[in-house]
């Protein structure tokens, strides 16, 4: 019943915004570094957590196969997406450098 009641909030709020003629959206309060450092350490974080599950797989302590397995490729996806990342972010940065001034 609640989320009923919350959305006439909502959609008033909504019409308020569209009104106003120059609404600026507010600048974010993290910047690239911060949100890239972020996302290292959740990379990080789910490769480690892999390693652990692995561990305990073949240590006897769990026979969650298919958890396991799953913890794997959600770290090596992961992985695989901050590579490309990196690779983009380091041609964008070869493509600077090759401008002339």
């Amino acid at each position: 019943m609640e989320q009923i009641s919350n959305i006439n909030p909502l959609e008033n709020s909504i019409e308020a915004l569209a009104t106003k003629p120059n609404v600026s959206p507010e600048p974010s309060a993290l910047d690239f570094k911060q949100i890239f450092k972020e996302s290292l350490r959740e990379v990080n974080g789910l490769d480690t957590q892999a390693k652990t599950m692995v561990e305990a797989l073949a240590t006897g302590q769990t026979n969650d196969v298919s958890g396991v397995m799953l913890s794997v490729k959600k770290a090596n996806l992961a992985f695989l997406s901050m590579l490309q990342i990196r690779n983009q972010m380091v041609e964008a940065y070869q493509e600077i450098m090759r401008m002339r001034v």
